[in-house]
């Protein structure tokens, strides 16, 4: 059954403006514009509790499909249907197929730093930012194996670049947000993004999304992943 709420599984609303709120879990305060219809929140820290797990798959994995590898993390019992784990887990996916399908990179050092960019990704932000985390969890990859900074060249154009491309597919098929979705979109243009500006090819499987019976807002056949 589909559910939203970590506290009480009813359904999450957005607010128009920001108002202080307090974790029901480590009780933090914080601005925020998202909480469940019970007036329940939880912070993005909580909201990622467990993602730490990940940092082993990614370690031990063999596979070069980012897909594949990221089809393992949101089966974990730590990764809701949406939320800012997603931010995280795209970039870390497709580090650990580069890294399998021959990329050199300093693969302990970049995981944590993509984990560290990512986890500043706030929850949310697909629809009051105008840039999906995961489309972002893309180019924070990028950045990351081409050693890209604010003063590079190259390696800035091209972490730009590839989150331009994962926003554009996105975009194109439009809301409401799904993570799942998403995540899926951004790994599948950075795929093709990566042999064509590195040279390293990944594999691609097709992907059939398992997890539309627990979004309650799932878009249907209007999703290129969706099978009944």
């Amino acid at each position: 059954m589909a559910d939203e709420c970590l506290i009480c599984k009813s359904k999450i609303e957005y607010l128009d403006k920001e108002i202080e709120m307090e974790c029901f879990i480590c009780h933090k305060r914080e601005l925020s514009k998202t909480r469940c219809v019970n007036r329940h929140y939880v912070c993005d820290e909580c909201h990622t509790e467990g993602i730490d797990q990940v940092f082993d798959l990614c370690i031990n994995e063999k596979s070069k499909d980012p897909i594949y590898i990221l089809n393992k993390m949101m089966s974990m019992p730590f990764c809701h249907m949406h939320g800012p784990e997603h931010h995280i887990l795209v970039g870390e996916a497709l580090l650990t197929a580069y890294k399998n399908a021959g990329g050199e990179v300093d693969f302990v050092s970049s995981l944590k730093e993509i984990r560290s960019r990512g986890k500043k990704v706030p929850g949310g932000i697909c629809g009051f930012w105008g840039a999906c985390g995961a489309a972002i969890s893309s180019g924070i990859f990028i950045s990351v194996i081409s050693k890209s900074n604010p003063l590079e060249i190259e390696p800035f154009a091209l972490s730009n670049k590839m989150t331009s491309r994962s926003l554009e597919q996105i975009g194109n098929i439009g809301g409401p947000r799904c993570c799942k979705r998403d995540s899926y979109l951004s790994i599948l243009q950075a795929i093709d993004f990566v042999e064509e500006n590195f040279g390293i090819k990944m594999d691609k499987e097709n992907v059939t999304c398992n997890f539309h019976q627990f979004n309650n807002q799932c878009i249907g056949k209007r999703c290129p992943f969706f099978s009944n």
